[in-house]
């Protein structure tokens, strides 16, 4: 199959392209960015005129929800979700029905998403067995089965000796740990931040030094180990500032952000809707300006969708009682347009840090050739039309999951055509003005 995409925009952030540029794809992979190899006669050609052509999105936490949750979604409807919001690579954490701590399970998941030609999975294998953080789990096994890195998802490990153990065999063998930084017992049971809105309404909270405590706890473990931690899902100013100056410091720690933190706080729970309910907890305006600016600055590495699809049953509850999520597949690369269009500065190259954050900057963290459109690279790629407005409603959304804060917003950017290796698996036509 030979692809030619022409007259469209190309941004590469990790060339540092920014130009009108062709694409000629055969077999797969990206053989030239401009003019076309001699001889090339595409089979198909799109013309991205008006367009922008990136890179495929690289989303750091997509819960797929197989095996064990189908009632909540399918690999199906999460596969067509990623590619109707441009995400041609997606990592998925262990926190499945059964828990991904056995090759097999890693095998079975990587061959069903094979089966289905849309995005590429890379699973994280559980950190401990069953993820209850006692034994750790045959992570050599894990990695030759396809697994990218280990993960507790939101199962914090009580026994830090557990956490040294599992470090200092990971830096051993070159593993990435994924931690999400929240201590064990401070906030335990809290389902919002803590801070004069969840003590007017009533609800318990999770503070702050929650984030900050467990973050210190990790990076004098990472001083004695050595080993590559990947911080999942910052949402605090103070966290940040703590993440900002272990960089400095040198230690080999990477850090993400959920797309909702980006735009959300607090105050958006309003009269207690559900659908703010996510972990972690939306924090205060403090909270949010500070990560905006550290997607600025480089203190955080990239942007992930959090994705996770809850169904009607779970999520139509009292705010206490509702299950923590929110679908963020489809919404991933808008809401990242949206705080590039939303800052101080809107330049070229701010869209160009906006889109590396959710391609590049997000595949330097799994280790994987994803990311990039150069001569050479899978051609795993997004094209989206940036005058392109589109309204969130749940009958709008692929994904199983239909439930998030953002339900009734406006967005910039429309996805128009994913490319997975080479094979178009969605086009989309413009509607009519």
């Amino acid at each position: 199959m030979k692809l030619h995409i022409k007259n469209g925009r190309v941004i590469d952030p990790a060339n540092g392209i920014d130009a009108r540029r062709d694409l000629a794809i055969e077999n797969g992979k990206i053989v030239a960015v401009g003019a076309a190899p001699a001889g090339f006669v595409a089979d198909e050609t799109i013309d991205a005129a008006g367009l922008v052509v990136i890179p495929g999105l690289v989303d750091l936490s997509a819960r797929l929800r197989e095996p064990g949750y189908e009632y909540k979604a399918t690999l199906e409807s999460e596969m067509q979700a990623a590619i109707q919001g441009g995400v041609t690579s997606l990592v998925c954490p262990p926190d499945t029905d059964p828990v991904l701590d056995e090759p097999g399970l890693v095998e079975m998941l990587k061959h069903r998403a094979r089966g289905l030609n849309q995005a590429n999975v890379y699973p994280l294998g559980a950190l401990t067995v069953g993820l209850k953080g006692q034994a750790l789990t045959e992570m050599a096994e894990l990695t030759e089965a396809g697994c990218i890195g280990f993960s507790q998802a939101e199962c914090p490990i009580v026994d830090t000796t557990v956490l040294l153990r599992a470090m200092q065999y990971a830096k051993t063998f070159g593993y990435t740990v994924w931690l999400r930084p929240q201590d064990p017992h401070l906030g335990r049971g809290g389902i919002a931040h803590s801070g004069p809105i969840a003590s007017r309404l009533g609800l318990s909270g999770v503070p702050v030094m929650a984030e900050t405590i467990a973050l210190h706890t990790i990076f004098e473990l990472v001083r004695t180990t050595g080993a590559r931690v990947h911080l999942c899902r910052i949402s605090s100013a103070a966290g940040i500032e703590l993440v900002r100056a272990a960089k400095k410091e040198g230690l080999p720690v990477s850090c993400d952000v959920g797309v909702h933190h980006v735009h959300l706080t607090d105050a958006d729970i309003g009269f207690f809707d559900s659908n703010a309910r996510v972990v972690p907890p939306f924090r205060s305006q403090r909270d949010r300006d500070a990560i905006r600016q550290g997607l600025a600055d480089g203190a955080i590495d990239a942007i992930c969708s959090d994705h996770t699809p809850v169904d009607d049953d779970e999520k139509l509850l009292p705010f206490g009682e509702a299950s923590p999520g929110a679908t963020g597949l489809e919404l991933l690369l808008s809401l990242t347009l949206k705080w590039a269009q939303e800052g101080s500065d809107r330049s070229d190259a701010m869209l160009a840090k906006a889109i590396g954050r959710i391609t590049h900057d997000a595949a330097r963290i799994i280790g994987k050739p994803a990311g990039t459109l150069s001569a050479g690279a899978a051609a795993d790629i997004c094209i989206f039309d940036p005058a392109a407005r589109w309204k969130v409603e749940a009958a709008n959304l692929a994904s199983q999951g239909k439930h998030t804060p953002l339900l009734g917003y406006e967005l910039p950017g429309k996805v128009r055509y994913t490319v997975v290796g080479g094979h178009v698996a969605l086009r989309t036509a413009a509607q009519p003005a």
